[in-house]
């Protein structure tokens, strides 16, 4: 049965100092948290191209920014000279990872999680280089391998080497018993597929690393065990930390949802917004995780205080922007905010609003998007929060008439829209 070994260390390297370009990266820019066996994989890494992957659900039509960190890694694994597999979870998105969620996932159709990763894709071109080439990226799906098992033979071959008693330890399972919450026996599967994954990534494009969150360590540790018992391959896993902010909460989570990558869920404008917004104490984090800018011009930007780490902030704004949806979209966001926030003026790229007529101020709040409910917008005009054209409002009842001026919306300091004549 799967174990563990001596060779995992976890919560961080066990050297002192890395001889590959790959780890002194990953190091200097904060994303390891656990790795196996780091002696060999630095060797490894020192002299030859090392495959690593990285599995995404198709749960959703785009990835968010909770997602970022681990793109990022690919396209470290790639600046480092080494090749990255981008793994869609055709196969396993049926299922839907369980870990360290309160309940199971909806089921989605086969034809849904097609559309999902199609869409999806689009995100990766800005991120990598894909081709043919030793170090070019590619894109598998394991619906390719794990669409065409055969229960019984899987079962044999496979189920044979995982213990029950040790993946019901797995924090991620441990969890949802001890609150006494139902796990499916398809969701207990999930461990054992992404396991295979990484089994058959090892023998089909000759894949000798996964990376991923810290909340995908049981399932690494898993894939390794298993090719090593099954194939006597040695491979490798790393970890990132969990990504939090300042105060403590979950990096990419907002009030108004979730900040989507894909530029039809969510606008460049919104996207530069959300980290034009990054708290003072993650300036520097951020730029070091999400951005390529140099680390020495990172430690100058992060120095900064008062109202001098707002530059700091325009200016990961700026690049994080650049980065996803391409330079042309990130200087208008940039000049869209100077507009609205610096000159008062309305800004081309804000959300808009057609209206005819009137409509009530609870109603375009909602409506421009700015709060993700009526009476998240109630408590924000009672609380002073409202603004009509930079005059505050705090009347529940107060009624908008939109002429042929534009009329700006704004929730807080930093939240704008545009009522416009329909």
């Amino acid at each position: 049965m799967l174990s563990p070994r001596p060779f995992l260390h976890a919560n961080g390297p066990a050297m002192t100092e890395y001889q590959s370009d790959l780890l002194r990266l990953l190091e200097a820019r904060d994303y390891i948290h656990q790795l196996t066996d780091a002696e060999g994989l630095d060797s490894l890494a020192a002299k030859h191209v090392v495959p690593g992957y990285i599995g995404f659900d198709a749960t959703a039509d785009s990835l968010h920014v909770g997602s970022l960190v681990q793109i990022m890694m690919l396209r470290r694994l790639q600046q480092a000279g080494h090749k990255p597999i981008v793994l869609m979870g055709g196969g396993t998105s049926k299922i839907g990872d369980p870990s360290f969620k309160d309940e199971a996932r909806k089921l989605i159709s086969a034809d849904t999680i097609a559309d999902n990763i199609s869409s999806i894709k689009r995100v990766f071109d800005r991120f990598l280089t894909f081709g043919d080439g030793p170090t070019d990226a590619i894109m598998v799906d394991n619906a390719n391998w794990l669409d065409a098992l055969e229960y019984i033979p899987f079962l044999r071959e496979i189920g044979q080497h995982f213990s029950v008693n040790r993946m019901l330890s797995f924090d991620s399972v441990r969890l949802r018993l001890d609150r006494e919450q139902s796990l499916s026996f398809l969701e207990f599967n999930y461990m054992i597929l992404q396991a295979y994954d990484f089994l058959e990534l090892s023998r089909r494009a000759d894949c000798l690393l996964q990376l991923g969150g810290s909340d995908q360590w049981g399932n690494i540790v898993n894939g390794i065990e298993l090719a090593r018992r099954i194939d006597g391959k040695q491979l490798y896993g790393i970890t990132t930390p969990l990504i939090t902010t300042a105060d403590g909460g979950k990096m990419g989570k907002t009030t108004s949802g979730a900040v989507w990558l894909n530029a039809d869920r969510l606008s460049p404008y919104d996207y530069w917004q959300f980290w034009r917004n990054t708290q003072d104490a993650d300036v520097g984090k951020f730029l070091r995780l999400f951005t390529d800018i140099d680390l020495g011009e990172i430690s100058r930007l992060a120095a900064l205080d008062g109202a001098e780490i707002n530059d700091a902030k325009k200016v990961l704004a700026d690049a994080a922007t650049a980065m996803a949806h391409g330079e042309e979209a990130a200087r208008d966001a940039a000049e869209t905010a100077q507009k609205t926030f610096e000159q008062g003026a309305t800004g081309d790229d804000l959300p808009t609003l057609a209206v005819t007529g009137d409509i009530g101020l609870v109603e375009a709040l909602v409506g421009l998007e700015l709060v993700a409910s009526k009476g998240e917008a109630k408590r924000l005009v009672k609380g002073g929060g409202a603004r009509i054209d930079g005059e505050q409002v705090s009347d529940l009842g107060t009624v908008i008439s939109v002429g042929t001026a534009p009329v700006r919306i704004s929730a807080g300091k930093k939240k704008h829209g545009v009522l416009s004549n329909g």
